[in-house]
């Protein structure tokens, strides 16, 4: 039996015996939900670079590993946050991104996608105004639609910075929905994701800033997809979800409470665009088969013990989440190597890795026990641990 001697909060260390890998079942025909898995990207640690100040790609692990993606039926949400978008990656590279994943969904037959488009190669400052922020937009979705991608429209920041009122918001969601050519994905990011966007929608308080949002997705519903959101707040996910119109999806960003939101009640349900299924592919897979056959409690025991993980993964600050994303995909062989745009391998503690060692044991989330203890052990010699 694979072990580690992982460290504790008190200083010391106690033995973990890896489980076995669960064997899971996935039939992506039996999905009765869409659902978007955000990839993350893999760094190249060989690059000759600055990597506090540039970034740098792997580009054929960054397609291999959305390649997996899509063998499990996952679709991918392309050049978005896990992806570092606007925390080191650039709008540059963001669109290399784009058209390198469009074009290997095109090569394959077939795949779902969408791209975040967003204006964060547009920098906040009080000179900025909801015109520049419009023409900001315009680019990336452009550029996007021109690689063959559908939108995901993103937060913006130098909107958060120059909008005066909610009007404001309004006018430039439905200047940039208009132009689109197929409908796009809304995406409200919190501010526990993203500080610089507290108060989106042009009000610091959800309810009220839902309100707004609501009123641009009934006023454009013609050329919306579905909306995500989030919040880490399951309550006000459903609150928001019973107000959308009927045509449009409401798309869990809820990394806390995914399971129950998925599933959904007598009143409807979520389907799903999360961070957290980068890191549980194969779990987040066999899971929703259950729930497409009608497995209800085996969807839940699948589910069920992946969620302590996210949590802790997602734990504030939540912007630091993807290191654990990329930590799980090292261990789990999907790079060969812990290292991240701009050094972001460094925002979390030994304990917090080790912890996480421990949650994606018991969440099945280590596909092979000996490669990730082997992985593991030269991470912590890192910071001067043997386990």
């Amino acid at each position: 039996m694979t072990s580690l001697n992982l460290p504790t909060a008190n200083r010391t260390q106690t033995i973990l015996n890896l489980s076995t890998p669960k064997n899971h079942v996935i039939r992506p025909e039996s999905y009765n939900r869409t659902v978007y898995a955000a990839a993350h990207v893999v760094a190249d640690p060989l690059a000759d670079i600055d990597p506090w100040l540039e970034p740098a790609i792997d580009w054929d692990k960054t397609i291999e590993f959305r390649e997996q993606l899509w063998s499990r039926g996952l679709g991918v949400a392309e050049a978005m946050d896990t992806a570092q978008r606007g925390m080191g990656l650039n709008w540059e590279l963001s669109l290399e991104l784009i058209k390198r994943s469009i074009a290997a969904r095109n090569a394959r037959g077939g795949g779902l996608i969408a791209c975040g488009a967003g204006t964060d190669h547009l920098t906040p400052s009080p000179d900025v105004t909801i015109d520049d922020v419009i023409a900001a937009y315009e680019m990336q979705c452009e550029a996007v639609e021109a690689a063959g991608g559908r939108v995901i429209l993103m937060a913006s920041r130098a909107l958060v910075a120059c909008a005066k009122s909610p009007d404001d918001y309004k006018k430039v969601y439905r200047h940039i929905l208009s132009q689109l050519k197929q409908p796009a994905i809304l995406h409200w990011l919190g501010e526990m994701f993203d500080p610089a966007l507290q108060g989106y929608w042009g009000a610091d308080n959800h309810d009220t800033a839902m309100d707004t949002a609501v009123d641009i997705v009934t006023d454009n519903a013609a050329k919306i997809d579905g909306i995500k959101i989030s919040l880490l707040s399951a309550e006000k996910e459903i609150k928001m979800r019973r107000r959308l119109p009927e045509s449009v999806l409401m798309y869990t960003g809820d990394d806390f409470n995914y399971p129950d939101l998925i599933e959904g009640d007598e009143q409807g349900y979520s389907h799903a665009l999360l961070g957290i299924f980068d890191a549980i592919a194969p779990a987040a897979a066999a899971a929703l088969t259950a729930l497409g056959e009608g497995r209800i409690d085996d969807y839940h025991n699948i589910f069920k013990p992946t969620v302590p993980l996210s949590r802790h993964i997602f734990k504030a600050p939540t912007r630091f989440y993807k290191t654990g994303i990329v930590f799980l995909a090292y261990l789990n062989g999907f790079q060969d190597h812990f290292t991240m745009i701009s050094g972001q391998q460094s925002t979390r503690s030994a304990l917090h890795l080790a912890e996480l060692i421990r949650l994606a044991d018991t969440a099945g989330a280590l596909i092979n026990p000996d490669l990730a203890a082997s992985r593991a052990k030269s991470v912590f010699l890192t910071y001067g641990i043997e386990v």
